[in-house]
């Protein structure tokens, strides 16, 4: 009866959809479409599968209304944006995908309580993941036959063009060349937008409750691939929520540009700094000045100054300029800071910090302060292998143990992702009171990249395959092995990670040198330059570089050029968000694009550092970027 029943559904299902939709589409495939080689058809499947990692649906919901721009109008046939509105249905159930629209009138109107409205004479772009019982047989034939990527377990994305009829019927097509150019922009864009919304108020969402994001608009570089190139290999794509926030009005919403209006009042006030008594920095002559008795601007709070003539003089030189900007990030200070912790995590003199803790001058935690600073890095004195010893002889139960993960996978194919630090802690069993994310931020931050942001990369480990990571300018983190050793406990199971550590801190004694860390990981050591000893090494699947300091180019400008060539995906972290800013016009200026862009690291250290002559939020690998992905 069971067997009955479930068939019966599935026939049900087939016929008529899950809702809210518009049902199945009636026999499309994209191989019918003219123009569509099949390189790019497997594209297509690539950019809807890591759209669905991303899980839209957990948030979005149909009255979330997308306003769509990809290039200029007249890149498009008619001179005009195709679908310049988007929707997400299946957050409440049903079928899960999303809707592109000719205008916001079109979706209001088709925008249902509980299912999606037929309108007369509307034609919608639908993109539904189903699973693959529910395709029809030209599109099982045409994946199997191009071997083509799923979104999900058993889900892969049909694409076509649903239009009502004046009865109330409908009707379905293939959608044209230029309609998939168009979707395709749409989806590597939205799955980099969406995660980067945040709800209008500070209440938490609940059951039943339709939850508002605050206005949002940003603007993306997306690659075409090579095979549908068409006046330019990029393309700009600009998403906003609400569709009003349009592209034209980004000068008046715009963060960035709100931030660099000129202020109103000639000169802002100086405020006085009571909260500091270790040494600071004046940023206009770099005298040195205890924080007590030092000043900083009084508009943005960012900049230290020994007196008003030095900040009158700065104003004058370049803070003018920069002091809205500066402003909006250390408004950002609370949103950035994290609170789980039930350590102090403002760190004024790290040696004092240490103390705090039990760990000054121990295991690993020797360079997190300058006490050892004499010592090459990779080469501080162990006393013993033991991995209590390593983590400065806290307790047992407040490090990660040297084991993996048990119950890591859940019983499926594709690791648990990591949200953040309140997750890792719940699944180690650690305490909030134990400050080993300060040092595990490098680590995780590897893993997070590996197994979340290079798409490729995951497929690898999913498919039990090895992963090869270029890992450049190690310093500190070379006397950090014990705890690098997370990374493979974490893969548990799913393929390994070949880790290599390039750059001319390695001291020379080591290099050349390989360890397995653990059964998933393996280190090799490599003193030198990038693009010097890159022509020796195996080619990487993905590069990582850890508070890169990119605007100090001179040093990057060789290593950035090879990073161009290999075509391969690369992320950086930055300790705050003017260095991301610095670094986004180094590698802009060296013809990349930021194909990842500048977001706040899930696993970024919770310690928060300052500059001598800057307030800014500093964190170690506060913000995340890619290029090449």
């Amino acid at each position: 009866m069971e067997v009955h029943l479930k068939d019966l559904f599935a026939r049900f299902q087939e016929q008529f959809g899950s809702g809210p939709g518009l049902g199945p589409s009636r026999g499309t495939c994209l191989l019918k479409v003219e123009g569509a080689p099949p390189a790019f058809i497997r594209s297509l499947f690539r950019a809807a599968a890591a759209l669905f990692r991303t899980e839209p649906w957990k948030r979005l919901r149909p009255r979330h209304l997308f306003g769509i721009r990809i290039g200029k109008d007249t890149d498009w046939s008619n001179k005009k944006q195709l679908f310049p509105c988007a929707q997400f249905i299946g957050g409440d159930g049903g079928d899960l995908g999303f809707h592109l629209f000719k205008s916001e009138q079109d979706a209001m109107r088709m925008t249902g309580v509980r299912d999606t409205n037929r309108v007369p004479n509307v034609e919608v772009l639908r993109v539904l993941f189903e699973q693959e019982p529910l395709l029809s047989p030209s599109n099982k034939r045409m994946i199997r036959s191009l071997a083509l990527e799923s979104s999900g377990p058993d889900r892969f994305p049909a694409i076509d063009v649903a239009r009502c009829t004046s009865t109330g019927g409908l009707r379905f097509r293939n959608p044209t060349l230029e309609e998939l150019r168009y979707v395709y922009a749409f989806m590597k864009a939205i799955a980099l937008v969406h995660p980067l919304l945040q709800w209008a108020d500070d209440s938490m969402p609940r059951r039943g409750r339709f939850m508002n994001f605050e206005p949002f608009i940003e603007t993306f570089d997306v690659q075409w691939p090579p095979e549908v190139i068409k006046g330019g290999d990029l393309v700009a794509v600009t998403i906003s929520h609400p569709t009003s926030q349009v592209y034209e009005e980004k000068k008046l919403v715009s963060a960035s540009a709100k931030c660099l209006e000129p202020p109103k009042e000639e000169l802002p006030p100086a405020e006085v700094m009571t909260n500091w008594t270790t040494l600071r920095q004046c940023a206009m002559c770099d005298k040195e000045i205890y924080g007590d008795q030092s000043l900083c601007c009084g508009r943005c709070r960012a900049v230290v100054y020994c007196g008003p003539v030095c900040q009158k003089q700065h104003w004058k030189d370049a803070h003018k300029g920069v002091c809205g900007l500066y402003r909006a990030m250390m408004e950002r200070e609370e949103e950035l800071s994290i609170k789980i912790f039930i350590f102090p995590c403002f760190v004024e003199n790290p040696c004092k910090w240490l103390e705090t803790r039990g760990v000054h001058q121990k295991g690993m935690w020797r360079r997190i302060c300058n006490c050892y600073s004499h010592c090459p890095y990779g080469l501080l004195p162990v006393k013993t292998s033991g991995n209590s010893e390593a983590w400065g002889g806290l307790s047992d139960g407040e490090y990660p143990p040297d084991s993996a993960l048990a119950g890591y996978l859940n019983g499926g194919s594709n690791p648990t992702l990591l949200s953040g630090w309140s997750e890792y802690y719940n699944l180690r069993s650690l305490p909030l009171s134990s400050p080993v994310s300060a040092i595990l931020s490098h680590p995780l931050t590897v893993h997070h990249i590996v197994t979340a942001l290079a798409i490729s990369s995951k497929n690898r480990l999913i498919k039990g395959k090895e992963v090869i990571v270029h890992y450049l300018g190690p310093a500190g983190e070379l006397d950090w092995m014990p705890a690098f050793a997370e990374i493979g406990h974490l893969l548990n199971g799913l393929g390994n990670i070949q880790m290599v550590m390039i750059g001319p801190e390695v001291p020379s004694n080591l290099s050349g040198t390989f360890s397995g860390i653990s059964g998933r990981l393996r280190v090799n050591l490599v003193r030198g330059m990038y693009q010097e000893q890159a022509p020796y090494l195996s080619s990487p699947h993905v590069v990582v570089a850890l508070n890169c300091g990119l605007e100090n180019y001179g040093s990057w400008e060789s290593a950035i050029d090879l990073i161009k060539s290999m075509n391969v995906p690369t992320f950086f972290t930055e300790m705050s968000e003017i260095s991301c800013a610095n670094a986004k016009q180094v590698l802009r200026g060296a013809g990349l694009h930021i194909g990842h862009p500048v977001t706040p690291n899930p696993f970024r250290s919770p310690l928060q550092n300052q500059a001598p002559s800057s307030n800014l939020p500093s964190f170690s690998n506060g913000f995340v970027f890619g290029v090449n992905t």
